[in-house]
């Protein structure tokens, strides 16, 4: 399997790698949340806007990475990148005033964040894979949350020990680092080209198909609700929950961390069963699964050991609906606007996490509680699982042209 195809593989690693950078960066809001209010004055209400401003940019972003994608191909896209989160982090390590934050980690670093991120990833492995495409992808996006599960506890000791400026500059420089690897590593032509009348189509005749698709409008709603439920209420209210219930701060990094480390292993597994059974089935079951484990959330209140249950629990089913949402918009959707459908499926994701960071802190702001977010997230991720059972499952081979839906 691994001689076959080794240049596939090693850029599987070298986007484990990135990603592993990009979304460490991402969830550090919520560990230093508290520590900004201690140091900076800001509210919770104010980080988690700037959360959710950090999430509107990578929707606004997104659409445009993965369009990008499709016409010169993920050499030059994910360079870029990578510069920008490096740029963005480093500026942010900088910052004293509250609007350097929200241009600083809310702009800068958001651009780069909506390129470096899983619907780029996903549509790179797919243009080097044929088969074994859901191993491939959910080995790479693993990345996501394997990095978390060094950094946020690392970052957790930094912060006691040197501040939270060392961590912040040391993830930029990390960043560019990379971004001269990506460039030297990925070949130049490595890119979906289109035949005439393909992904050479006006935008608007591709964004037309999409929008007429079914099976589009499923996996993009279910994404939307994906969002809610992972990079908006936990990625950035998980720790400061933790803390309202009375863990310590290095405690709820170790949970955050028990939960990136299952999530790694819940989105290889899931990359491996997207292969070899029903996708929609698959994916539906990811979602409700995920729903039922914020019924384990709202009762961890001086439980250590239920705490770790949950971060076990949710990470099998966090970020595990990745490989089998691309392996679906790969097989009915099809190679050649890849991109541009997973950007526009991210910029859902997004889009619903931005809601789900800004009301987090809203509501507890006005309550002093998180009980309602988890609630509506039961909700919310049952319906994202019987959206994804409407899909038919269909694994005839991907024809250059985008298959009807």
């Amino acid at each position: 399997m691994f001689k076959s195809n080794l240049y596939g593989w090693l850029i599987v690693a070298l986007c484990f790698v990135a990603l592993s950078l990009a979304m460490s960066a991402r969830s550090t809001l919520g560990l230093v949340m508290p520590v900004w209010e201690a140091e900076l004055g800001w509210s919770r209400s104010f980080v988690s806007t700037g959360a959710s401003l950090t999430l509107i940019v990578i929707a606004i972003v997104a659409p445009v990475a993965g369009n990008s994608i499709d016409r010169f191909g993920p050499r030059i896209v994910l360079t870029l990148g990578m510069l920008a989160v490096g740029a963005g982090l480093i500026l942010t390590a900088t910052m004293q005033q509250a609007w350097q934050f929200l241009v600083f980690f809310g702009v800068a670093a958001a651009i780069g964040f909506g390129i470096v991120a899983n619907h780029i990833v996903s549509t790179t492995v797919a243009l080097h894979f044929d088969a074994n495409r859901g191993l491939a992808t959910g080995a790479a996006t693993a990345g996501s949350t394997a990095g978390q599960l060094l950094v946020v506890p690392a970052l957790a000791v930094l912060l006691v020990t040197t501040g939270w400026r060392p961590s912040f500059l040391a993830l930029g420089i990390g960043a560019l680092a990379l971004a001269p690897v990506m460039w030297l590593f990925i070949r130049r032509h490595q890119s979906p080209r289109p035949n005439a009348g393909e992904a050479n189509d006006a935008l608007a005749t591709r964004l037309a198909y999409l929008l007429r698709s079914r099976v589009f409008h499923a996996l993009l709603w279910s994404f939307v609700i994906c969002g809610f439920t992972t990079a908006g209420v936990i990625e950035v209210h998980l720790i400061p929950y933790a803390i309202a219930c009375g863990f310590p701060p290095l405690q709820s990094a170790y949970a955050y961390g028990a939960l990136s480390a299952f999530n790694m292993i819940g989105m290889i597994g899931a990359g491996y069963l997207t292969d070899r059974m029903s996708r929609p089935l698959l994916l539906g079951s990811i979602y409700i699964a995920r729903g039922l484990c914020f019924i384990i959330l709202m009762y961890i209140a001086g439980d250590l050991p239920l705490l770790f249950i949950f971060a076990v629990a949710f990470g099998l089913f966090d970020y595990s609906t990745v490989p089998p949402t691309a392996s679906l918009v790969a097989s009915h959707l099809g190679l050649r606007i890849m991109g541009l459908a997973m950007g526009l499926l991210a910029a859902g994701h997004a889009l619903g996490a931005a809601l789900g960071a800004f009301l987090g802190g809203y509501l507890f702001d006005l309550f002093a509680r998180y009980d309602f977010v988890w609630i509506a997230s039961i909700g919310l991720a049952i319906t994202a699982g019987l959206i994804a059972f409407t899909i038919r499952e269909n694994r005839a081979p991907t024809t250059l042209q985008p298959q009807a839906a």
